[in-house]
């Protein structure tokens, strides 16, 4: 079949992971709606996009320099490209594997560079996710990216190696669960691998396509094997994500991506995450999705199930499967019905008063038995245990416990720690039916600030940022409720009265004491949206309060500061609005000002580089944390932001 890959080297499957990325963004809403098990807290899309991005980002840098461009998948040249170009262009970034057929190409080329070997891409890739995953599905997707990283340990992706890949991640998986739950990502998986095994195509494509229908089958099944998907009348989320995965791997081979119906639960919300456009004004409003991605949601306001795009066919899987369509949520077993054996119970009946915590760390310095011990031990504490290895001596740890105290005490006896996060899980004795009527709006400035913010589930208000300007947009903001992450952009008194106009009898708007980006990111990471507008308030306030920021700048003329004379062109250090450091090299001056900020301690650095910043900035400033303040995690995003070379946040 002309464009079918037989293989798939190192710059294939790295596009694959960046389409991938591209999807989950697209069905992103769609997961978090399905959310309810094992915490309905709306954010398993949320946490497998920011897994896989963490997954692709790893990838990209452990790439030495940019070639030119090639097609979406494998090695196909890009437009205007000559065959003899394309060919030895595919030659170059193959050269540690077998040669990559032409593919189809599934959007514009993307910029991709000199690949690792495709062990050493995948390798990369499954690393990185493991070490930025988010949540149970996270750590579950990095061990799909592991087994698919020891599948090409000596050539490319074949039909073989993606046999392999897939019973490899399954029982990765199910060994890395304490308690494995029926109906859930771990079961897709099997079915998938069990579908690929059992296929009689011997090409790759053929091969993806039994997974990928597998998995479909059996995500429509995960209601009737889980008793808290069948009260709410979803399919398991997680497992939704993977199929999504699966999906972007049949298009990598060559083939078209299956066209699948929207799964979701309920009436569709008539509730956009995107401010509606108003007419000459500088300030653009940018949304988790355009809105051509969602409306495939309806407005029919049928009941729970699933709903097939206008002009996509019933045909295929989904059509001869009807336990595809998710039961109405009004036909469902009662509450008290019989729940299947090694099911866990729901969070609602953890019991009500005490808090429960999700915790995640990475351990290192261990081996085998003490990582099995601190599964028993976690096990012990909770559920929703997850711990898995990266295959490189790094280990990512997941609990749901009611003493994060003791998950992280286990920890420290397992290996030395890093990357410890402590949320906490509703408890509210019920599952909601659907999300919070409340918006977080935040200001921000560059590509990849913005992106942050729209990944943690904020809308985003870009651009030159006044009174009039908020106000406007908090009043097309449809929600409620509404809590305003300013970031900087307006003077308080200014704020109180935007905070004052925007409030009627059918709004609530909350401005939280945000004085940048850093500290409306910490903010933000603290929303939780089973909470009380008010509860949710005080909690990302008190995450901003404790985070101490400031910037590092170049001075653009000759000026007077509360620490001495600057001159055009010196490096600026400043801790929220004073200027604290002036020195002629403005490396010099981001790290005495690191030194400044650490002084009163920390645990934790984030640094949001500028559009601006030198190159190896950011590099020269981890080393001096590394060295001058042992035990301090720094974490570095691209932010784009015009005027602060970096921006800096202490926790």
């Amino acid at each position: 079949m002309p464009g079918v890959a037989d293989a798939l080297d190192g710059t294939a499957l790295l596009n694959w992971g960046r389409h991938t990325l591209t999807a989950l963004e697209r069905h992103r809403d769609e997961i978090n709606a399905l959310n309810v098990f094992p915490v309905a807290d709306s954010d398993t899309g949320t946490n497998l996009l920011s897994t896989m991005r963490a997954a692709v980002r790893g990838a990209e840098a452990a790439i030495d320099t940019p070639i030119p461009s090639v097609g979406a998948y494998g090695g196909r040249a890009a437009d205007g490209e000559s065959a003899a170009q394309g060919e030895a262009l595919r030659l170059q970034v193959g050269a540690t594997d077998m040669a990559t057929p032409a593919a189809p190409d599934h959007g514009p080329a993307i910029a991709d560079h000199r690949p690792l070997s495709t062990h050493g891409v995948m390798a990369a890739m499954a690393r990185a996710a493991t070490m930025g995953a988010r949540g149970n599905s996270g750590i579950i997707l990095s061990q799909v990216l592991r087994g698919v990283a020891d599948s090409v340990a000596e050539g490319p992706l074949t039909a073989e190696a993606l046999r392999f890949a897939l019973r490899q991640a399954a029982r990765l998986v199910r060994e890395a669960l304490s308690s494995p739950v029926e109906g859930t990502m771990l079961t897709i998986l099997d079915r998938a691998a069990e579908r690929a095994a059992d296929a009689s195509e011997r090409d790759l494509l053929g091969v993806a396509l039994a997974a990928a229908d597998g998995a479909v089958k059996a995500l429509g099944e995960t209601p009737a094997q889980l008793g808290v998907l069948r009260e709410a009348g979803v399919v398991d989320a997680g497992a939704r994500g993977l199929l999504v995965l699966l999906d972007e791997l049949v298009a990598a081979a060559g083939g078209s991506a299956p066209a699948r119906p929207v799964y979701r639960r309920g009436a569709p919300e008539e509730r956009p995450s995107r401010v509606p456009d108003r007419a000459a004004t500088d300030v653009s409003v940018i949304s988790e999705e355009s809105a051509a991605d969602r409306s495939d949601f309806g407005t029919d306001g049928s009941g729970g199930g699933v709903e097939y795009p206008s002009e996509v066919a019933r045909s295929g899987e989904a059509a001869s499967n009807p336990i595809a369509l998710v039961p109405n949520p009004g036909a469902v077993l009662p509450t008290s019905a019989v729940r299947p054996a090694g099911e866990l119970a729901p969070r609602s009946e953890w019991g009500s008063g005490a808090p429960h915590y999700e915790v995640m760390f990475l351990v290192r310095g261990s081996d085998q038995l003490r990582i099995g011990e601190l599964r028993d031990q976690l096990g012990a504490l909770g559920d929703s245990v997850v711990v898995v290895g990266d295959g490189d001596e790094t280990w990512s740890a997941h609990v749901h416990c009611g003493d994060a105290g003791a998950a992280v005490e286990a920890g420290l006896a397992a290996g030395v720690l890093s990357g410890i996060r402590i949320e906490i899980l509703d408890d509210s004795g019920h599952t909601p039916t659907g999300k919070a009527d409340r918006a977080i709006l935040a200001v921000a400035s560059g590509t990849g600030a913005v992106r942050l913010f729209e990944d943690a589930g904020a809308v985003v208000l870009e651009g030159a940022v006044t009174a009039d300007v908020l106000l406007e947009a908090i009043r097309r903001v449809p929600q409620r409720e509404v809590l305003v992450l300013p970031n900087g952009a307006l003077p308080a008194h200014e704020l109180v009265a935007v905070s004052v106009a925007a409030r009627d009898g059918q709004r609530e708007v909350l401005m939280l004491p945000c004085g940048s980006m850093v500290q409306g990111l910490a903010a933000l990471s603290m929303h939780d949206a089973g909470r009380a507008a008010a509860d949710d308030a005080f909690a990302m306030s008190e995450a901003a309060a404790g985070t101490r920021w400031g910037a590092l700048r170049v001075a653009p003329e000759r000026s007077l500061t509360m620490v001495g004379m600057c001159e055009a062109g010196d490096g600026l250090g400043l801790v929220g609005h004073d200027v604290v450091v002036i020195d002629s090299d403005v490396r010099a001056a981001g790290r005495t000002l690191l030194d400044r900020m650490l002084g009163l301690g920390g645990e934790l650095v984030t640094m949001l580089l500028g559009g601006d910043a030198p190159e190896g900035l950011s590099d020269d400033l981890t080393a001096h944390v590394a060295a001058g303040f042992p035990g301090v995690e720094v974490v570095v995003y691209p932010g784009g932001q015009a005027g602060d070379l970096v921006q800096i946040g202490v926790e």
